[in-house]
Order: structure tokens, then C-alpha cells, then sequence
């Protein structure tokens, strides 16, 4: 079977002499693993783009076991410069990805993850400046995509808007107003000022998050000011999106790594 898609290289690695080894997210077929027989050789095949985070036009073939998936070309059709030199942002895209992996991509939410990961490697690629809650951020909007939605809209009680502060109940994924708070479960307070954070995460695209980053080009045409965290509103943030991370999805930042609990 052959087909051809987009894909963005995660990781990849070299075995034997002249082969490497690539693990990328695809666009219709989620996250899938190819050898690239001779890549590191064929300058016709694979010219200048197998390289970390690179964003490529690809074309695949099982192999006659059906038990490999080959990579038969691919064309570059974009590629991070800064990033390679910023080892900061680029830890923040590698902290996206990994949390992608250990998630999981299926193939009827492979559209949207690529477009996500495509949008937040641009963002860091640039903008003058990025906000450092980015990668919980992102896990907040993967896990929302994927159908783990937590409600950060009117309180679940009343029904009313929330004016100051609300409470967030991590295991049922909801917030209460202050006048409705009451003692029934994990609950993390969140003002007004991170509850419209969270929500325009789960509803915008990186590349339109007011907090996120500085793209000069983009405030200029938009006329509107970027809206910059305080360090309160980053612990809340960061608390409730961890917090619903692990009780949901059961996935917790450990060493280097997102592991199951």
C-alpha cells in the first residue's frame, strides 16, 4: 500500500550504514514510524530534509511483509531556524511532543494535532518573545481536541457568569462561582483573568493566543495588544491544567518524560 501526506519529523535515528529511522506526525494518519533505506545518502530521495521538527511533503510504501513502513521521498517544505539555536523554546516544543506521544493521536484526530503542532512550532519559531506556560497550554488544547474538555464557561450550579474568581473541581472538570463554592472535591480558585486565559486556549489557535508571544507582524495588523501572564495567573493555569492532566488522562511530567500513574 502506498500514500502520500504531510508530516512533521519528531524524532529519528540512525541504524545500520546508511539508514535512518523516523518517527513523525502525520497529517491524516496520526503519528507513524518509516526507514528511510540509504537516507543518509540520497540527496535525490530525501534533499536536506530529514532533520528534527522539519515539516515535509512525503510519500510512503508498505514493505512486502506488510510489517515495515518505508519512506520512498520526501520534499521539505518547511523548516525551524531559530529554534535550532534557542535551546529554550526548542525544550518547550520537545515537551509538546512528548506529551503528544505519551497521549496518543488517533486517526480521526490526526488533522487537528497536526495543525496544533504546526501552529506552536510556528509560534516559537517567531515570536520575540513566548510565554513559558506554553507547554501546559498546549496539553490543555491537545487534550480538549481529543475529547478531554474541561469547562471553564459559566458555573455549573447556577448557570451564571463568573465576575471575580471561580472554583475549579478537577475531578469533574467544571467551575462554580464564588457563591456557589462548596466542599465536594479537588478544587483550585481561578479569576477571571486566567479562566478567559484557559478558555481562549480551548477555543483559538496558538498562532491567536493574545498571552502566548509577541509576533510583531501580527500585533501590528491586528492593532491589539498582547495580554501578558502574571505570575499568579501562571501557577493557577498551570495547576488546573496538571491537575486535570493526571486525574483524566492519567499522565504525569517525571524525569524527562510523561508517564502513566
Amino acid at each position: 500500500m502506498e500514500w502520500s501526506d504531510s508530516a512533521l519529523v519528531l524524532s529519528l535515528g540512525r541504524f545500520r550504514e546508511s539508514d535512518i529511522w523516523v518517527r513523525m506526525l502525520t497529517r491524516r494518519h496520526g503519528i507513524v514510524s518509516a526507514f528511510a533505506f540509504g537516507g543518509s545518502r540520497s540527496r535525490r530521495r530525501f534533499a536536506g530534509c530529514l532533520d528534527l521538527f522539519n515539516e515535509l511533503r512525503i510519500s510512503t510504501r508498505t514493505t512486502g511483509n506488510g510489517l515495515y513502513l518505508s519512506l520512498q521521498e520526501g520534499m521539505l517544505v518547511n523548516g525551524p531556524r531559530r529554534l535550532r539555536n534557542d535551546w529554550k523554546r526548542l525544550g518547550m516544543l520537545a515537551n509538546c511532543v512528548r506529551f503528544m506521544e505519551a497521549l496518543g493521536v488517533p486517526p480521526d484526530g490526526s488533522v487537528s494535532a497536526f495543525s496544533l503542532l504546526r501552529d506552536t512550532l510556528l509560534l516559537l519559531e517567531q515570536a520575540r518573545r513566548v510565554e513559558e506556560l506554553l507547554p501546559a497550554l498546549f496539553r490543555l488544547r491537545l487534550a480538549s481536541e481529543q475529547g478531554y474538555v474541561p469547562s471553564f464557561g459559566k458555573c455549573t450550579v447556577c448557570g451564571g457568569p463568573v465576575v471575580d474568581w471561580a472554583g475549579f473541581f478537577v475531578t469533574e472538570g467544571v467551575v462554580t462561582c464564588a457563591n456557589c463554592v462548596s466542599n465536594r472535591g479537588i478544587m483550585i480558585p481561578l479569576r477571571a483573568a486566567s479562566l478567559d486565559v484557559l478558555r481562549q486556549v480551548q477555543e483559538t489557535s496558538p498562532l491567536h493566543w493574545k498571552f502566548a508571544g509577541d509576533n510583531p507582524a501580527e500585533e501590528e495588523a491586528s492593532g491589539e495588544k498582547k495580554v501578558f501572564l502574571s505570575p499568579a495567573d501562571r501557577r493557577e493555569c498551570a495547576r488546573a491544567i496538571d491537575g486535570f492532566v493526571q486525574y483524566h488522562l492519567g499522565l504525569v511530567w517525571d524525569r524527562g518524560k510523561f508517564r502513566r500513574i
